[in-house]
């Protein structure tokens, strides 16, 4: 195996609840298996998942192994990002050698179906917290680019002006364009409950993260009123499991890069559809090679909803050129084996330890 590190740079700085994010810094790894070379991305996100050095640490642990030793020895709980880097490698060198897609492979490892991988995946336009003229013109623009289902930024201002915002939102819009909301665990259960019965009677699909990571009782009773409620920061303190068992949601945010990898990410998902839980797939402002797997990783979820994986315009250089295109509110599957054709340089790179 070969690790190497990169650094990503956003276009413009990314404010989040640990303070703003300024670049993505994280780690190629390579495997070769005969003439099969695979690879896979490593890219912590703190609060997310392990640390940059954490990460860094454990790849150079297990460098000098073979791939699948190193994956079996990984924790994903402990070093998720880690654990992704690894995983996606191996398994992109093996859809190549099974000249299958990744996406193909993954289906099969997840779910009993003979439904075909489609071509393309529905996504969602991510829309922040402006003013209310703000909030519609963004939403208006993505309308018009095709996007059929809007996820709105709330919980940094005031709840009425928020349920403003949405109100506006829904009059601009027509009826088949589904919103979603994430308060980021904005909001105190009383709060919540309000809000929620308000949100009901203008019509969303979801609300997600209402209340703080740790408040799975107030989830659930939050259920039940009209408006489904989706977990995402929570899975990063719990897991999918323990959401299920606490039946506390109506819909999981799986993000691949704080599971360990696209082999847990399509084994939550197939829990939670068991369970009667919508999957959603979403990234972590990851580089192009885990950008690409989380769309193989939506496609091989049988009629999955729309995911967050439209994100790779907020950085201001990659790791390859992007083989996905976001078209009329859907991201396409990459042509070619394993993660796809356009890979090859990276694939390449690194120094055979």
């Amino acid at each position: 195996m070969w690790v190497d590190p990169f650094s990503l740079r956003l276009k413009s700085p990314l404010g989040t609840a640990a303070g703003p994010i300024t670049d993505r810094r994280g780690f190629l790894v390579g495997l070769r298996e005969g003439e099969i070379r695979g690879v896979g991305e490593a890219t912590p996100l703190p609060g997310w998942t392990e640390s940059y050095e954490a990460c860094q640490r454990t790849l150079n642990e297990v460098a000098t192994t073979d791939a699948t030793t190193a994956v079996e020895a990984l924790d994903p709980t402990e070093t998720p990002a880690a654990a992704h880097g690894v995983d996606l490698a191996l398994l992109d060198a093996a859809a190549q050698r099974d000249s299958r897609s990744l996406a193909a492979v993954l289906r099969e490892r997840g779910f009993d179906t003979d439904e075909p991988i489609p071509e393309t995946v529905p996504v969602n336009a991510t829309i922040g917290d402006g003013t209310v003229e703000e909030t519609v013109s963004a939403v208006t623009a993505a309308v018009d680019k095709g996007f059929e289902w809007l996820k709105l930024k709330v919980g940094v201002q005031e709840p009425e002006a928020d349920l403003t915002r949405v109100q506006a939102v829904h009059n601009a819009v027509d009826d088949g364009v589904s919103l979603r909301l994430d308060a980021n665990g904005a909001w105190d259960r009383a709060t919540a409950r309000r809000l929620v019965d308000q949100l009901a009677e203008i019509g969303i699909e979801y609300l997600e993260q209402p209340l703080p990571i740790e408040d799975l009782d107030g989830l659930a009773e939050l259920r039940g009123r009209g408006v489904d409620i989706a977990v995402d920061e929570s899975l990063a303190a719990t897991s999918v499991e323990t959401v299920v068992d606490a039946a506390a949601a109506d819909v999981v945010v799986i993000k691949p890069m704080a599971v360990g990898g696209p082999s847990r990410a399509v084994e939550l998902a197939a829990v939670a559809r068991d369970a009667e839980i919508k999957p959603v797939i979403t990234t972590t402002i990851d580089g192009v090679v885990a950008r690409t797997a989380a769309v193989h990783i939506a496609a091989a979820i049988p009629n999955v909803t729309a995911c967050g994986l439209a994100t790779g315009s907020l950085l201001a250089a990659d790791l390859a050129a992007d083989p996905v295109s976001i078209t009329d509110g859907r991201a396409s599957l990459p042509e070619g084996h394993g993660l796809g054709d356009g890979f090859d340089a990276v694939r390449r790179g690194g120094d055979e330890l």
